[in-house]
């Protein structure tokens, strides 16, 4: 079953459980699934979809740490759960040692020994690590290392 059909069975499973806050998560990330279809005139496979449910989880981590400087907790909440339901869309997400190991192959790969290295550390970096860690998280840990390397 491809990741697209599986967001619509979840779909039709909450709506027959009347799960209000989740349907509308999950209606929201196949609203810009399909947006995402149309824009580029294509069909999109389990890359596509996850690509698109990444960026919308990311948005909504922004908008939580908004809403919570803002004082809006409650908002901050709701962004939170949707961040949890979405999720569950995601590969397994690498622990910090798995990224470091990563970090360390590539550089041993690109010869990568300084901070000036960081471009092409991050694209070597990018399609092994996509989808399975926060690229922002990646981007941190290999500029430490790179740091400590020089």
């Amino acid at each position: 079953m491809s990741l697209k059909q599986r967001i619509g069975d979840d779909m039709k499973a909450a709506m027959k459980a009347r799960d209000s806050r989740r349907l509308s998560a999950i209606r929201l990330l196949l609203a810009a699934v399909k947006q995402r279809e149309i824009d580029d005139r294509l069909e999109l496979d389990d890359a596509g979809v996850t690509a698109v449910v990444e960026r919308a989880v990311k948005q909504r981590r922004d908008a939580a740490n908004q809403y919570a400087d803002a004082g809006r907790n409650d908002l901050a909440d709701a962004e939170r759960f949707e961040i949890e339901v979405l999720s569950a869309y995601l590969p397994e997400q690498l622990d910090e040692a798995a990224i470091e190991a990563a970090i360390a192959k590539a550089m041993a790969e690109t010869g990568s020994t300084q901070p000036s290295d960081m471009g092409r550390l991050m694209s070597a970096l990018k399609p092994a690590l996509a989808g399975r860690a926060d690229m922002a998280r990646v981007s941190a840990l290999a500029r430490k290392a790179l740091a400590a390397g020089s």
